[in-house]
């Protein structure tokens, strides 16, 4: 459960400005030693390189590393420039606000999900024009009695599906769906909270841009302030979103709209969502990756998928390494197969308006899957045969990697939590970056990997008037299972 609401972000940063300042000072002392540590193994360095070069000169690998290095250099160059010119929509004044209904699928999520609610009913959007739907996908502690507390407070502003049993997020989503009403759809993850402006924001693109189908939102980290990994998340989410999605937004092609906040045009998705529900991967269920194959539906039919910048939603992080690591493999996982399946479609006249950007961000996105995997192996070559230039080459790897992210970072908001840029690319290149590799091997895989229960929940007494909202909806849905 968060330890603090979309709406006590801001004074959040203040109660962890002292963890702030350690973090910035043991980051500065350790970029310091490690830039002393490079400089000191300098010459060493630039012998054992060209050595190692000139034994190398004929490998398939040092190539494959040049050609890589050129190619990263012009997605760099090019992705600065399109991310340099996005620019945010005006939003929408109410009357010009559609109808929307936002499904918040939950599984054991506890406390959380009325927090969710809350926050979205808080929203600075028509009440008239809202319509929320949380659908609990039969869970095993007690989300259900927290739904039950924010139908009691919510009233009818919120309409409450209790699953008979766990069927995955993707089923989850389709039940909440079929209830909804209204021109837009939206998704957003029971463990996130949203900013009273974030669905003005997210539901503009729609209303401007005929053509867009789809918009992502601007995901941060919710619970940043409990250790250090969700702290280097907040950089590296920073950069995936302000930086990564906001190029793909400059050529109307973002390929993947987040699960914790996302808006899709409900004409476009509705004749696709059987399909999509029943999505199959080496021939089983596609139980992960549902957010891009929405994703991939709606660019397929010929539509733009944009980014909104501020359009903000705060989601919890995995607090330990094996969290996030699961969580990296399922998106991992998920990237590679609607990846194959955006191939299928993207280089074929798919829509009217341009699409060289989208085909050229794909290829660049095909190498890096496939080439860079390669290289990852070639490393360990490298590590066999001079261990000295690998060491120094990872410590120069996380100086230079982490510049860009933590330039982004600092441009955007303006504090030291930039410098956590460099920890995290050290983290990822060691710790990190055989996630991808093992992916690619198995990607026939469906666990989510994230959800399980970690203790008994607590018992939260509910008066029996407050799951009355939900009731119909339960009972419908235990018969749809029973037919």
């Amino acid at each position: 459960m968060a330890t603090f609401s979309a709406r006590s972000f801001k004074p959040m940063r203040a109660l962890t400005g002292v963890f702030s300042k350690t973090g910035t000072m043991l980051i500065l002392a350790a970029l310091i030693a490690m830039g002393l540590t490079a400089w000191h193994f300098g010459d060493d360095f630039l012998d054992e390189l060209e050595l190692l070069s000139y034994e190398l000169e004929d490998s398939p690998w040092l190539s494959l590393a040049r050609l890589s290095l050129m190619i990263a250099i012009f997605a760099m160059v090019w992705r600065i420039y399109l991310a340099v010119t996005y620019r945010d929509m005006e939003p929408c004044p109410d009357q010009e606000l559609p109808e929307v209904t936002v499904v918040v699928p939950a599984y054991n999520e506890g406390a959380q999900v009325l927090a969710t609610l809350r926050s979205l009913a808080a929203s600075d959007y028509p009440p008239h024009k809202l319509r929320l739907v949380a659908v609990d996908d039969g869970s095993r502690d007690d989300t259900w009695d927290w739904m039950c507390k924010a139908g009691q407070e919510l009233g009818d502003r919120v309409e409450l599906v209790r699953l008979a049993f766990n069927q995955g997020k993707r089923h989850a989503l389709y039940h909440g769906f079929a209830l909804a009403k209204g021109s837009v759809l939206v998704t957003v993850d029971s463990d996130s909270e949203v900013l009273p402006d974030t669905l003005r924001h997210l539901v503009t693109p729609l209303v401007r841009d005929p053509q867009c189908g789809a918009v992502a939102g601007n995901v941060r980290v919710l619970n940043h302030g409990q250790g250090i990994i969700p702290r280097m998340m907040e950089v590296s989410f920073v950069f995936s979103f302000d930086f990564i999605r906001a190029a793909q937004s400059r050529i109307n092609t973002v390929m993947t709209t987040p699960g914790a906040l996302a808006a899709y045009r409900e004409d476009v998705v509705r004749p696709h969502l059987e399909g999509w529900l029943n999505q199959h991967f080496f021939g089983r269920p596609a139980n992960i990756g549902e957010d891009r194959a929405l994703t991939n539906l709606v660019l397929r039919c010929g539509y733009h998928a944009l980014f909104a910048r501020k359009a903000v939603v705060l989601t919890e992080v995995p607090l330990c390494y094996k969290g996030l690591c699961r969580m990296f493999l399922r998106w991992a996982r998920s990237n590679l197969r609607e990846t194959l399946v955006m191939t299928g479609f993207i280089f074929k006249h798919f829509r009217h308006t341009p699409a060289l950007g989208a085909r050229v961000n794909l290829l660049i996105h095909l190498f890096r899957m496939t080439a860079g995997e390669w290289l990852k192996l070639g490393a360990v070559g490298v590590i066999l045969l001079s261990p000295q230039v690998m060491a120094v080459n990872l410590l120069l790897g996380a100086l230079i990697g982490g510049s860009l992210p933590a330039l982004v970072y600092v441009l955007r908001h303006r504090n030291s939590n930039f410098l956590w840029a460099f920890p995290y690319t050290l983290f990822w290149m060691v710790a990190l970056s055989w996630i991808s590799l093992w992916a690619l091997l198995t990607p026939h895989k469906n666990g989510w990997l994230t959800r399980g229960l970690a203790q008994p929940p607590e018992p939260v007494a509910m008066p029996v008037q407050a799951c009355a909202v939900a009731v119909k909806g339960e009972v419908e849905l235990h018969q749809d299972n029973i037919l």
